[in-house]
C-alpha cells in the first residue's frame, strides 16, 4: 500500500455562475481504503464524476496506475478499472438482478449472438456466493428492497474486478447487519485483493471505521488529507465545517400543550401490530429502532399512503380514517419521507415547484387558474424562512446539494401548515453542516406549537433531539422513556431485543 494508484491533480471545473472545484488533488494508494469528506456542496461529487469520465475536466492532470488518463465516459473509466457504486440507484427496476449484474457485460455469456441465461445466472450464483451477497438473481430489481438494491450495486462493481471502487454513501440503506457484511467486504478487497477504496460518507464514526486514510474538500477547495490516525472527530468536523460546530443538537425547550395526536391499536397483518401512542403540541417524539422494524411502516400507515387493517386515529380528539396523503394533509397532517430519492424530491423539475406543489390548489387565483405571483410569494415565503441556497426558483431540483433538497422538501409540508409533521430520517445523506442546521429547524418548529414526530437510525440524533423516546422492535413498540431518563445502551438493547419488552401496546 506504498505506491499511488491514483493522482489528481489541479483539477478544476466551473459551471455557469460557479467554480465547482478550484484546482483540486486526491491521491489514493494501492489497496488503501480512502475517505473523501466534504459538506454537501464541497465538490465531492464533482471531482468523482470527472474521474469517471460523467463531466469533462477544465484543467488538472489525472494519473491512473502510473499513467496519464482521460476518460471520455464511465465504460471507458471501467474498461481501464475504475468502478463507482453510486448514491442515486442506477440499476434497470423492470430487469432482473442477475441482467443488472452484467449489464453491458452479456458478451461474456454470448455465442452465436445469443445470451446463455444459465451460464449468466451461474456466473450470478458464483459471484454471489464469493462474496456472501443474499440476492435472488432472478428477482426484479423493483420487488428488492433499497439495501438490497444497494448490494447489487456492489456486486456489479466486483464483477468488472477493478482496481478502484467508488463508494458513495454506501451505507444509506442498509441494517447493521449488512454494514457489518459491507465493511468486511471492503476490507477484503483492499486487504487481500489490493483494490483501492474511495469511500464517500457522512457517517463520521464510519470512516474512523473502515478507512486508512481521508482527505477533506470544502466550498470546491482541497483543504488536506490525513492518515486517520493523526485526526480526531472534533478536528475532521471543524475541518468540514470551517467552523465550530459545538453544538451538533440545537435543541431549544418548547412550551408542550394539549395531545394532537392519540394513535390506539393500529395494526397492519404482517407488518405491525398494538401500536399506541400519544403526541402533543410542541413535543418531539423520536422513534428508533432497527432498519426493518416497522418503523416507517407505521408513519406510512397515518399518513395514509398504506391501509392499516385495525384501530383507531384520534387527531384533536376526534376519530378519523386517513385513506390517502390527500386526507392526511386536510387533517393538518405533513409528512417527509424515508427515501427523499424515489419518494420526496421531483429531481427533473425546478425547485419552485418541488417546494408548491403541495399547496398547488391554494395558490391558483379565485378564478381557479394558475397564479405564477401567488406561486413565487408562496416559494420565497418558505425559502427565506429556511435559508435555502438556490441560483433561481427555476433550478432544477437535482442541482441542489442533499441538505437544501431536504430543506425544500420540509418547506413544501410547511405550507401547509401541518399542526402534525412526520420526519421519517430528516438527515440521511447530508453532512453535518446541514445536519446542525435541520436540527434547528426541527426545534423552531417545535417552538411555534408543531408536533413532531421523527424517525431516525442514529441514535445520537435520537438523544439529542426528542423529547421522548420510543423504540420499535418486529413491528411492535417494546419501550417508551423521556430523554431525560433514557440512556443509548438501554434503547439499543430494547431494538435488537436483548432486554424484554416493559411496554407492550
Amino acid at each position: 500500500m506504498d505506491s499511488a494508484l491514483l493522482e489528481m491533480r489541479n483539477i478544476s471545473k466551473r459551471f455557469p455562475g460557479v467554480v465547482a472545484l478550484d484546482n483540486v488533488e486526491l491521491t489514493v494508494k494501492r489497496g488503501e481504503i480512502h475517505a473523501v469528506i466534504g459538506e454537501n456542496g464541497a465538490g465531492k461529487s464533482t471531482l468523482m464524476k470527472i474521474l469517471i469520465g460523467l463531466y469533462e475536466r477544465d484543467s488538472g492532470t489525472v494519473v491512473f496506475d502510473g499513467n496519464p488518463v482521460y476518460f471520455r465516459n464511465p465504460t471507458d473509466a471501467l474498461a481501464k478499472g475504475v468502478s463507482m457504486i453510486h448514491q442515486e440507484m442506477s440499476l434497470v427496476p423492470t430487469m432482473t438482478v442477475a441482467e443488472n449484474i452484467w449489464l453491458g457485460q452479456e458478451s461474456k455469456f454470448t455465442r452465436f449472438g445469443m445470451i446463455s441465461i444459465k451460464k449468466r445466472y451461474q456466473a450470478t450464483c458464483q459471484l454471489l456466493e464469493e462474496w456472501a451477497l443474499s440476492l435472488n438473481p432472478n428477482a426484479l430489481i423493483n420487488t428488492i428492497s433499497v439495501a438490497q438494491m444497494q448490494l447489487v450495486e456492489l456486486a456489479r462493481a466486483l464483477s468488472y474486478n477493478a482496481k478502484i471502487i467508488i463508494m458513495d454513501e454506501p451505507t444509506s440503506a442498509l441494517t447493521d447487519t449488512e454494514i457489518k457484511q459491507l465493511f468486511s467486504i471492503v476490507r477484503r478487497l483492499a486487504k487481500e485483493n489490493g483494490v483501492s477504496i474511495i469511500f464517500i460518507s457522512h457517517k463520521l464514526n464510519e470512516i474512523f471505521e473502515i478507512c486508512d486514510s481521508l482527505s477533506v474538500y470544502r466550498d470546491g477547495h482541497y483543504i488536506n488529507s490525513f492518515n486517520i490516525d493523526e485526526i480526531n472527530m472534533d478536528q475532521l468536523i471543524s475541518m468540514i465545517a470551517g467552523r465550530e460546530l459545538s453544538e451538533m443538537f440545537p435543541k431549544k425547550p418548547a412550551p408542550v400543550g394539549e395531545t394532537l395526536l392519540e394513535v390506539r391499536n393500529l395494526t397492519r397483518e404482517g407488518v405491525f401490530s398494538d401500536v399506541s401512542f400519544k403526541l402533543q403540541r410542541g413535543e418531539i417524539l423520536g422513534f428508533c429502532g432497527l432498519m426493518g422494524a416497522g418503523r416507517t411502516e407505521i408513519m406510512r400507515a397515518l399518513f395514509g399512503i398504506d391501509n392499516y387493517t385495525s384501530g383507531e386515529v384520534l387527531i384533536n380528539g376526534e376519530k378519523v380514517h386517513i385513506k390517502s396523503p390527500s386526507d392526511a394533509v386536510k387533517h393538518g397532517l405533513g409528512m417527509i419521507t424515508e427515501d427523499r430519492l424515489r419518494m420526496g424530491a421531483i429531481h427533473n423539475i425546478s425547485v419552485l415547484a418541488n417546494t408548491t406543489l403541495a399547496k398547488f390548489h391554494d395558490i391558483c387565483n379565485k378564478f381557479g387558474f394558475y397564479s405564477p405571483k401567488n406561486d413565487i410569494a408562496a416559494f420565497k415565503s418558505v425559502a427565506e424562512k429556511l435559508m435555502i441556497k438556490y441560483s433561481a426558483p427555476n433550478d432544477l431540483m437535482k442541482q441542489l446539494s442533499g441538505g437544501n433538497q431536504q430543506k425544500v422538501i420540509i418547506g413544501r409540508w410547511l405550507l401547509t401548515d401541518p399542526q402534525i409533521l412526520i420526519l421519517d430520517e430528516p438527515t440521511r445523506g447530508i453532512d453535518v453542516g446541514a445536519k446542525t442546521e435541520i436540527h434547528r429547524l426541527i426545534s423552531n418548529l417545535a417552538n411555534q406549537g408543531k408536533a413532531i414526530i421523527m424517525v431516525s437510525s442514529e441514535m445520537p440524533e435520537i438523544l439529542g433531539m426528542s423529547d421522548r423516546i420510543i423504540v420499535v422492535r418486529e413491528g411492535r413498540i417494546v419501550h417508551e422513556s423521556s430523554v431525560k431518563t433514557a440512556e443509548q445502551e438501554e434503547l439499543m438493547a430494547y431494538a435488537f431485543g436483548t432486554k424484554h419488552a416493559d411496554r407492550i401496546s
